[in-house]
């Protein structure tokens, strides 16, 4: 299969895999698939979607913590975490 080859596409292509830390575009475009389909769901890939029970949980709760939050959205190829700090004072 080939891919046409734009300035635009080009431009894409070295952002994302940049962002992900692959160092071909192929594997870029991989992890970058992986991530949607585990984002969206609705396939035969991936039933089950990460935003959909974000969703789910929001309109359950009516609102979720930053951490319940990153616990869903959490993924391999974009790992999340929450820290939270605070002080009183100087």
């Amino acid at each position: 299969m080939r891919i046409q080859k734009t300035d635009t596409r080009e431009r894409k292509w070295k952002y994302l895999k940049e962002a992900t830390g692959e160092s071909t575009v192929s594997g870029a475009l991989d992890a970058a698939a992986d991530y949607y389909l585990k984002m969206c769901g609705d396939t035969t890939a991936q039933p089950n979607g990460c935003v959909p029970k974000l969703i789910q949980h929001a309109n359950q709760k009516g609102s979720l913590t930053a951490a319940e939050i990153v616990k869903i959205l959490d993924t391999d190829e974009l790992p999340l975490e929450y820290q939270s700090t605070w002080t009183i004072g100087e």
